[in-house]
C-alpha cells in the first residue's frame, strides 16, 4: 500500500473509533432519558391521582353548597 492510502485508512480508522465512542455515549443518553421519562409519567400519575382523589365527586356540587354562615 502506499503511504497515502495508509495515512487515509488510519484517519478512516480514527473516525470510526471516535464514531463509536459517540454511538456508545448517546446510547447511555437516550436510555438515561427513557428512565428518567418513565419516572415522569409515574409521578404525573401519581399526582393525577392525589387531585382526583382531593376534588369533590361532583363538581358542581361546591358551587351550590351555601355557605354555612347562612
Amino acid at each position: 500500500m502506499s503511504a497515502d492510502v495508509e495515512l487515509r485508512l488510519s484517519e478512516i480508522e480514527v473516525k470510526l473509533s471516535f464514531s463509536e465512542d459517540l454511538l456508545e455515549e448517546l446510547n447511555r443518553t437516550v436510555a438515561r432519558q427513557q428512565q428518567e421519562i418513565a419516572e415522569l409519567q409515574r409521578q404525573l400519575r401519581d399526582l393525577r391521582l392525589q387531585l382526583q382523589r382531593s376534588l369533590p365527586a361532583e363538581p358542581g356540587d361546591a358551587v351550590h353548597e351555601i355557605p354555612p354562615h347562612y
